[in-house]
């Protein structure tokens, strides 16, 4: 019998997918704030914003993994993260719940994802309404990532 330890997982939206990130990584969610472009930025890194003095690069998933563009007047939330390269705001279209998933219950990312979501997707959970897709988070927020879909 395997006793695996339950992960925990906050969930969003992008476009009509179901992703999570581990909680632990996790440190806050947000509204939408203003952004400051930067000049040369990679396309996916929609610029910076300031949490509180904290200077926080915000990118952009929907980009990212090349799903289309937001309509205009959908305004995306901040999840704030934790990496070892510092904060990011991760722009996504809307929280979902916080989910606990045992390490038994996941499978290996489906084979038909296609481009970036292939090396981003770490694990999937057959939930008993959708498929939550799981994030490397610090592969998404690498340079080696962000400026190769820069140049895509």
């Amino acid at each position: 019998m395997n006793n695996s330890k339950p992960q925990t997982y906050c969930t969003f939206y992008l476009d009509r997918y179901y992703f999570g990130i581990e909680v632990e990584l996790v440190q806050e969610i947000i509204r939408f704030q203003e952004i400051t472009p930067v000049a040369l930025a990679p396309q996916v890194v929609k610029g910076l914003i300031n949490l509180r003095g904290q200077i926080v690069t915000a990118v952009d998933l929907r980009s990212l993994l090349e799903l289309p563009d937001r309509q205009e007047d959908e305004v995306p939330m901040n999840i704030v993260v934790k990496t070892p390269l510092g904060a990011f705001s991760l722009l996504v279209d809307r929280i979902g719940d916080v989910l606990e998933l045992s390490d038994d219950s996941f499978e290996s990312p489906p084979d038909n994802l296609q481009g970036m979501a292939r090396e981003l997707i770490q694990r999937a959970y057959k939930l008993d309404r959708s498929l939550l897709l799981t994030m490397a988070i610090e592969k998404v927020v690498s340079a080696d990532v962000l400026n190769r879909r820069a140049a895509a």
